[in-house]
């Protein structure tokens, strides 16, 4: 007896240690991975990142979601992308041939990318050079899954993402927006990683 107590002694704070874990990794918060360039120059193919499951969704957040029900190449496999909300609940999202962002009619700085990415690679999209685009149009050019309504506003539970990385990335411009239910949370850089503010308190103004 008094050996099974010792092994109980360490056996049982180890289980509660283990449930502690996985409760808070399921919950609260984990650590991931990026996989693949779509976010660079600001997050790099492999780059250990903490993503917190419960933290608010704002323009700028860059998120993990999964792209299971939302990007048809992913072939109904659980495929977590990361990519940056550039549309909220509520928006309207306009782009124009020359490269600027508008939200709700109002220009909006994307510094944290450079202009070469802001235009030619935001807007040469499948072989296609773009003069523009709205949610709508953007929707009716490659048959988007979860779409804007017909006045370009993104309705409530969905999100309109784009990687930084534009001339390569694989986001909502192809596929359509992003349903709340997919998404596992809002990702946070490393103080000691470059580009770690622009990633977790990226300010446009």
């Amino acid at each position: 007896m008094k050996g099974l107590k010792k092994v109980l002694e360490w056996v049982i704070p180890i289980i509660i240690g283990v449930a502690i874990a996985f409760f808070v990794k399921d919950n609260f918060l984990s650590v991931v991975k990026v996989d693949g360039t779509s976010m660079q120059p600001n997050l790099q193919n492999r780059q250990s990142l903490v993503l917190l499951h419960k933290a608010q969704i704002k323009h700028d957040s860059v998120i993990v979601f999964d792209a299971k029900e939302v990007d048809p190449q992913a072939n109904g496999q659980n495929i977590d992308y990361v990519k940056r909300v550039i549309g909220l609940p509520g928006d309207s999202v306009r782009y124009s041939a020359d490269g600027k962002l508008f939200i709700n009619d109002k220009q909006v700085s994307q510094n944290y990318i450079a202009k070469d990415q802001q235009n030619a690679g935001t807007l040469n999209m499948l072989g296609q050079v773009f003069p523009g685009f709205t949610l709508t149009s953007l929707a009716q050019a490659h048959k988007w899954t979860f779409k804007a309504d017909s006045n370009n506003v993104i309705p409530k539970g969905y999100y309109y993402v784009m990687g930084d990385h534009r001339s390569v990335s694989n986001d909502s411009r192809y596929w359509g927006l992003v349903p709340r239910s997919q998404i596992l949370g809002v990702v946070k850089a490393f103080p000691w990683q470059a580009n770690h503010q622009i990633i977790n308190n990226y300010n446009p103004n």
